[in-house]
């Protein structure tokens, strides 16, 4: 997770067709520390990434247009990019970052 002059960038880890809609903290994962996000969307035609966004969105605080995917779009490996308050918003990651 990284702050920036807008918000802030979030590394995600997708599990697309979950068994439930779910942040599940931060992981280590082979590509790094990431927030594991759990969806029951299938990755197909962008199903999964909306719903990662919606997901996201309500657990910050934000409307859903604040977030986007601003890496790995096709990848479980995300960069997804949150405008809004960077401070407000940290507050708000570390809560989520937690198991």
């Amino acid at each position: 997770m990284t702050t920036t002059a807008q918000g802030i960038r979030i590394a995600v880890r997708a599990q697309p067709k979950a068994a439930c809609d779910a942040i599940d903290g931060v992981r280590g994962f082979p590509s790094g520390e990431r927030l594991a996000v759990k969806v029951t969307a299938a990755p197909d035609r962008g199903r999964a990434n909306a719903a990662i966004v919606a997901l996201l969105a309500k657990a910050l605080g934000v409307a859903p247009t604040a977030v986007t995917v601003a890496g790995g779009e096709t990848g479980r490996d995300k960069i997804m990019a949150v405008a809004g308050d960077p401070a407000a918003l940290l507050s708000r990651f570390h809560m989520l970052a937690r198991p």
